[in-house]
Order: structure tokens, then C-alpha cells, then sequence
């Protein structure tokens, strides 16, 4: 595919566009909007893990001042509001359906989690509401509750009743036979069992909404935090509300970070348009910090089992993994999707592991939704082959590096088809892990190691060589056009939650057409105004709707070439485009491309200028679909200290080379590696979500969730190797979730080196300083 030309590199004048509003408080978060006559909503939630709704008795609060309306899941059944169901369906392996366990926007028969929303009271204030949702009296039988994995799986304590055993889906890709083929004539095999811990995304910006409704038009407007307007607004409509598309508008505006979670439409969405159409004004909701913890879906959380088998030379022969995926109560919108094939897509990473066998059970359990967290299934993946490598390495008495260097896809196989279905297009592995390993002074860490031991402290170091595939739906539309006020505005249906939009994608566009800068604009979240698209996810914002936009461009300037030798009285043929301007080749008439614009639309007033054949303007939309998803990949070496005294790990160097294609701003990459490793390192040190027995939440405050702290983290090097992606126009592969792939192997098989001096080999997640020190003083 011919690629670009873009000038974009590492320029200190290259600032991101959005800092300074969001620096200076000039952003517009949701919150920040007051609409005249607006009500507020607050929600009564469910003090059990598990329970049947034997009665809401909303009588009291609805007597209560300045209350206008107390709604159950009775009200909302009888309107006919339908669940909100997952985007996409898969089968079992043995051919049936799936269950399918879709979220109510208020349930009437059980409450399933601790947190769900059982009513909804609106009034005047937020306090009145806050107040009178405490006086409605809930009337609950609480049922016994199943709300971890292994407690879960297989249970006869049904979460729901289409899933026997609490199994959502048990899924398989791959030949399992050749798998049980190549274990068995293996001359070594190592497995592990890996406890994926759950975790609250925890983004800065609390969710929060307003729902309105204009009877005149009979149509609703929902302006929430989200990941993309489209699949919102197709899902209120066509799932809960059963209305044409056109009759709800979702607006966004600023996202204060979404890492997957806000791309979920939640139920108190709906429940806020619901009550917005009743009661004719526009009512308004933002979470607390405490309803975050309970009712954001949340990431991670599984069971990782997984097996390797070599032959006596260390080749790979064949990888087989089980995962149990506890995806909590209810099916969230893209959980099918990264409990499967985000997982299964990543097993080959960058090794010619010839054989991989996957099998997936999605586990129901009594705790919040899981969704799609940063990497949403690719990390899992990575960490369970990472692990396995170490462990194989010690086995076999095989250096880890030279086993990894032996089973490394070499850069003269691309393309490369990988046992799991998909097909590399490019990638150096092995010279990016030599980058990282010379970057990290791999060599040095023996000395290192004797210092610390010497200062009475265990030093380990780990790596992770990664591959993630990035993309996830290949098709996206950009609408590029030229406004009456000189200026270009580009319509995109991704949305903004932290990557640089506003930055890379008017860039783009200047660079495209040989505009300036300050002549561009971008737009995005609002339905309305822009392509139908896709959400911001799986890395997919500058390969997709970056392409798209630089399809558009092209589309423009061919129209313009046509344009441009109509008015110019030239042959098409004769006309060159540079600068920003059509000149008619070998002469000096020439007309820059904004004027073209504006001539062309007033050509277009009066078509009986315009010959037939020609378009009415320059605006373009154009569609971008990829031959195949990207492979962003790379090398990350973690190296810390233990304190054998107290357990207490400290992270001392961290070095990350990565490959994602070329990059249009290299600032804005380095960032969003950083915000990657600081979450996968989030998950080592002590990140997890932690249900009792009775499905009682245990860490529902930032006193008892772990967060990783700026002093936690070193100053993490950066370093890339750019080989460009063949797939699309820009040559780019993803950058948004690499950190985390390579931050949450690296960073335990580290931890498992430096306890390997004391004699401790296995260590799971997470190596919090209590349980490490427990460890060490176990193995004496």
C-alpha cells in the first residue's frame, strides 16, 4: 500500500493542542454543564451480592420536597425498555449458543452485584435525591453469592438460569489433537497456573450524564463521558429504547481517561432518558468515587492456565492455555470479544510456535461487569507465554535470552502466518530486543545484582518480548469539508479520552493538503455531526480514522485536480498539486486549494456553470477498510529491588523499545507508553479488586485500592524501532496499550528473579510488600 509522506517527529514545537485548556481549567468535562431546568438523579443500589427483589417501596421518598419521581425496574419493564445486550455473539464449542445474560437498566427479579442499580429518584437537587434514594425501603432475600473465579466456575449456586455452572461460553480455537500430539513426543513441557487479578479502571473523570428529551422532535439527546458516540447511540436506540437511530443524539466532550470503560453504555444512561422523556425536563447524574469502584465495569480477572512443550533443543513445539474469564454479572458490551479472540489473537506473539490451542470459558460471577480494560485480553496473553519462557529457561537450563532468541520469528519470514490465524506484516523482533537488552545493560545487572546484595536487598530483572494486535474493527469513515468560513473541518466518529486527537489528526490534514495549521478543525463526539464510526479501542484511533482522514485528503485534492483545470482551463492532466496550491504544469496559473473551494461553491450555486461530469466541491467522505489488523510490538526489561526486610519492591529501571509503526508524534507516543507501563505496573504492585465471600466489595476506596504513586515508577526510557505497518496509508501500528503488554510480564518475571535468590521460583500476582514478605519468610 503507498504510504505517506508526513512530517511528524520528535519537535519540541509540536506541543499537544488540548494541554493548555485542560491545564487551565478551561476544559468542558460533563459535569461541568448546568441546562436550565435541570433535574438530578441518584440511584438506590444493592447492598447484596446476590439477591431476589421481593419489593421497592418507594413511598416515603416519593412524598419527600422537591422529589418529582421515583422509577423501579417495574416502571422501566412496563414502558418496555429492553436490556442492554453485548455487541457481539459467539457459539460454544460444541456448536450451541452462548448465554446471553444482558444488563437490565433496573432489574425486577434479582439484583446480581453488589452496587447495581435497583431505583432511581429525580428532584431538584442532587442532595434532595441522595437523601430520598436512602428513605426508599428495599425488600431483598439475599441468595448465596459466587463472586470470584474458582468459586464460580462449575457452582450450583446459579447467577443466572441459562448458565449451568455459571458458564457464560466455553469456547476453542485451534487443533487440539496436533497440540496433545506435540506434548506428547515433547522432551520438555513446563505450565503455570496465573491468577489475572481484577481492577477498577479508576479514570480520573467520573462517569456522569444528562439525559434530555425534545417532545417537538420526539427525540432524545444523551451527553455523557465516552469512547465513541456511535455504538452509544446505536444501542439506546435500537436495543433499550426501540426507536429509529435518528431520534437519539449522543454529545461528548471532554474525557477525563476511559481505558475501555466508558465504552460500555451503561445502565443509568438509559434510566436518565428514560425519566428525561416522562418528566419533560433534562435530568443529570455523576457518579461518586464510591459508585465508580462498584459500577464501572472493571478489567482483568481470570484464571490463566497454560502449558508449553519443546523439544531437546528448546524449540517451541506447541502452547495450549485454558482461561477462565470471570466476566462478573452480566455480559458487558465487548466481553465476548476480549475474553476470546484479543487473547487467542496474541498467543503467537513474536515466536514460530507452530501449534497453539486455545480454550476459553467466560465465567459469570457476583461482582460488577468486566469490560474492556487497556490491552483487554492482549496482556494476558503476553504474560502467560512470558512466564512460561522464564520458567522453561530454568527447566532446561537454557539462558532465557537465547531461548527466546531461538524461537524468535525472523524478520525475513514476513509475511508471516501465525498458527492463530493472523498474518504479520512486518516486524524486526530480535533486533528490537537487542536494542532494549543494550539500552538496559542487560550485561551489567550481575553487578548490580552483587551490590544490592551487599546493601541487603534482592535485585531481579525480567523482559517481555510482545506482540499485540491492534485494530479491532477494520472499517472506519472520516468526513473532510471545506466550510464556507475558508477554514477545513474533519469529521470523525473515534473519540478523544486522552491520545492526542486534536494534535495528530489536524496535522494530518495540514500536512495532506499543504494548509495551514489554524485552517483545520476537528470534530468528534457528537452524533449529529459526524460518520457513524467506531470507538476509541484496541489502538485503532490513527491506523483507522487516521487513514480514513488521509483518504479523504486524497479524494479532495483529486477533486480539486478536476476542479482546478475547469477553472484554470486546463487539460486534468496538466494539473499539479503542491504546496497547497493547482498549478496548470510549466505556467504560472495557479489557484490554492482553499480558493478552489470557495470558487467551486459558487460555481455550484449555479450549476449551469459546471460541466455535468464534475463534483460539486472538494468535501470528500471516505471510507477506510484494512486488509488485516496491526502488530505493534516490542521489548521492555524491568529491573527492581526487594527489601528482604519488609517486602517492599521497588521498580529501578525500566526500558521500553517498541515498534508501532511510523509515528506522527513522538511526544504523544512516549506518553501513552507511559500511562501503559504505570497501569501494568499498577497490577503488579498491588492493583486488584477484592470481593469477600458474600460479594461484599473490599477495596471501594482509594485507602484499600492500591494505585501506583509517581514515586513508585522510575524514569522509564523510551526508545523506538520503527518498521512501517504495509496495511495502511500511514504506515502506522498502535501505540495506546503496548505499555501494558510489556510492563506486566517483564515487571513479575523481574519480581520472580529477585525472589529466585531466596529460593522462591513461583510468585503470583499481585507482589504487594505483605505478601512477598510472607513468601521470604516462608522459604527461610
Amino acid at each position: 500500500m503507498t504510504q505517506t509522506a508526513l512530517r511528524f517527529g520528535r519537535d519540541p514545537n509540536a506541543l499537544r493542542s488540548e494541554d493548555e485548556p485542560l491545564l487551565t481549567g478551561r476544559a468542558r468535562f460533563t459535569d461541568d454543564l448546568t441546562l436550565p431546568d435541570q433535574l438530578h438523579a441518584a440511584f438506590v443500589r444493592s447492598p447484596h451480592g446476590h439477591a431476589r427483589i421481593r419489593g421497592v417501596d418507594v413511598t416515603a421518598a416519593q412524598a419527600m420536597p422537591g422529589v418529582k419521581a421515583v422509577y423501579t425496574g417495574a416502571d422501566l419493564a412496563q414502558a418496555g425498555l429492553g436490556p442492554i445486550p453485548m455487541a457481539m455473539r459467539f457459539k460454544n464449542r460444541d456448536g450451541s449458543e452462548m448465554a446471553l445474560a444482558p444488563m437490565p437498566v433496573l432489574p425486577t427479579d434479582r439484583t446480581r452485584y453488589v452496587g447495581e442499580a435497583l431505583a432511581m429518584v429525580v428532584a431538584e437537587s442532587p442532595a434532595v435525591a441522595q437523601d430520598a434514594a436512602d428513605q426508599v425501603d428495599l425488600d431483598l432475600e439475599e441468595l448465596p453469592a459466587v463472586s470470584t473465579v474458582d468459586a464460580a466456575a462449575g457452582s450450583q449456586t446459579p447467577i443466572w438460569d441459562e448458565a449451568p455452572g455459571n458458564i457464560a461460553l466455553d469456547w476453542e480455537d485451534g487443533d487440539g489433537a496436533a497440540a496433545e500430539a506435540a506434548f506428547a513426543r515433547a522432551d520438555h513441557t513446563v505450565s503455570v497456573r496465573l491468577h489475572d487479578t481484577r481492577l477498577a479502571p479508576s479514570a480520573m473523570e467520573p462517569r456522569a450524564a444528562i439525559g434530555e428529551w425534545d417532545a417537538e422532535a420526539g427525540r432524545f439527546t444523551l451527553t455523557a463521558g465516552s469512547q465513541g458516540v456511535g455504538l452509544l447511540r446505536k444501542m439506546m436506540a435500537e436495543q433499550v429504547f426501540q426507536v429509529p437511530l435518528d431520534s437519539v443524539r449522543i454529545v461528548t466532550h471532554d474525557v477525563g481517561g476511559g481505558f475501555g470503560m466508558k465504552v460500555q453504555p451503561y445502565a443509568e444512561y438509559a434510566a436518565l432518558l428514560f425519566a428525561a422523556r416522562v418528566l419533560g425536563r433534562p435530568v443529570k447524574w455523576r457518579a461518586s468515587r464510591l459508585e465508580s469502584f462498584l459500577t464501572d465495569t472493571h478489567g482483568r480477572d481470570g484464571v490463566l492456565e497454560a502449558e508449553l512443550a519443546l523439544d531437546a533443543n528448546g524449540n517451541f513445539l506447541a502452547l495450549r492455555a485454558h482461561n477462565r474469564v470471570g466476566i462478573g454479572a452480566y455480559v458487558s458490551t465487548f466481553a465476548p470479544v476480549f475474553s476470546t479472540n484479543n487473547t487467542k489473537n496474541c498467543l503467537a506473539s513474536v515466536y514460530k510456535t507452530p501449534i497453539i490451542h486455545t480454550r476459553v470459558e467466560m465465567v459469570l460471577t457476583n461482582a460488577a461487569p468486566v469490560g474492556p480494560y487497556r490491552g483487554a485480553g492482549r496482556p494476558e496473553a503476553i504474560y502467560v507465554i512470558e512466564r512460561l519462557i522464564d520458567k522453561a529457561a530454568r527447566q532446561t537450563g537454557i539462558d532465557r535470552i537465547e531461548l527466546r532468541r531461538r524461537n524468535m520469528i525472523p524478520a525475513a519470514a514476513m509475511p508471516y502466518a501465525a498458527p492463530n490465524g493472523q498474518i504479520y506484516d512486518s516486524g524486526e523482533f530480535e533486533a528490537i530486543m537487542d536494542k532494549a537488552l543494550k539500552i538496559a545493560d542487560w550485561a551489567g545487572f550481575a553487578g548490580r545484582r552483587e551490590s544490592a546484595r551487599k546493601a541487603g536487598k534482592l535485585r531481579g530483572i525480567g523482559l517481555c518480548c510482545f506482540l499485540e494486535v491492534a485494530g479491532g474493527i477494520l472499517d472506519e469513515s472520516a468526513d473532510l469539508r471545506f466550510e464556507p468560513d475558508g477554514t477545513v473541518a474533519l469529521r470523525l466518529g473515534v473519540q478523544a479520552i486522552g491520545q492526542g486527537h486534536q494534535t495528530n489528526f489536524p496535522r494530518l490534514v495540514a500536512d495532506a493538503l499543504d494548509i495551514p495549521l489554524d485552517k483545520v478543525r476537528l470534530i468528534e463526539g457528537d452524533s449529529d455531526e459526524i460518520p457513524q464510526g467506531w470507538p476509541t479501542v484496541a489502538s485503532r484511533s490513527t491506523m483507522m480514522a487516521g487513514s480514513a482522514a488521509y483518504l479523504a485528503c486524497e479524494a479532495a485534492v483529486e477533486k480539486g485536480r478536476q476542479l482546478a483545470g475547469h477553472v484554470l482551463e486546463a487539460d486534468v492532466g496538466d494539473i499539479e498539486f503542491n504546496n497547497g496550491v493547482f498549478r496548470v504544469a510549466g505556467t504560472d496559473r495557479a489557484i490554492p486549494i482553499l480558493e478552489l473551494a470557495e470558487r467551486a461553491r459558487v460555481l455550484a450555486e449555479s450549476r449551469d456553470e459546471l460541466p455535468d461530469e464534475l463534483p460539486l466541491g472538494l468535501d470528500s467522505t471516505e471510507q477506510f477498510v484494512s486488509q488485516g489488523m496491526s502488530f505493534p510490538n516490542g521489548c521492555h526489561v524491568c529491573e527492581i529491588e526487594v527489601d528482604r526486610q519488609t517486602g517492599e519492591v521497588s521498580v529501578v529501571n525500566y526500558v521500553a523499545v517498541d515498534d508501532v509503526g511510523k509515528i506522527l508524534n513522538e511526544p504523544i507516543v512516549d506518553g501513552q507508553i507511559h500511562g501503559g507501563v504505570a497501569q501494568g505496573l499498577g497490577q503488579v504492585l498491588g492493583e486488584e479488586v477484592i470481593y469477600d465471600e458474600a460479594g461484599q466489595l473490599q477495596t471501594a476506596s482509594f485507602m484499600d485500592y492500591t494505585m501506583p504513586r509517581a514515586d513508585n515508577l522510575p524514569n522509564i526510557m523510551t526508545a523506538h524501532h520503527v518498521v512501517p505497518c504495509t496495511t495502511n496509508p500511514l504506515g502506522a501500528k498502535g501505540a495506546g496499550e503496548s505499555g501494558v503488554a510489556g510492563s506486566l510480564p517483564s515487571g513479575m518475571n523481574a519480581v520472580i528473579d529477585a525472589l529466585s535468590e531466596a529460593g522462591i521460583e513461583d510468585f503470583d500476582l499481585p507482589a504487594t510488600s505483605g505478601r512477598i514478605w510472607q513468601a521470604l519468610n516462608q522459604a527461610g
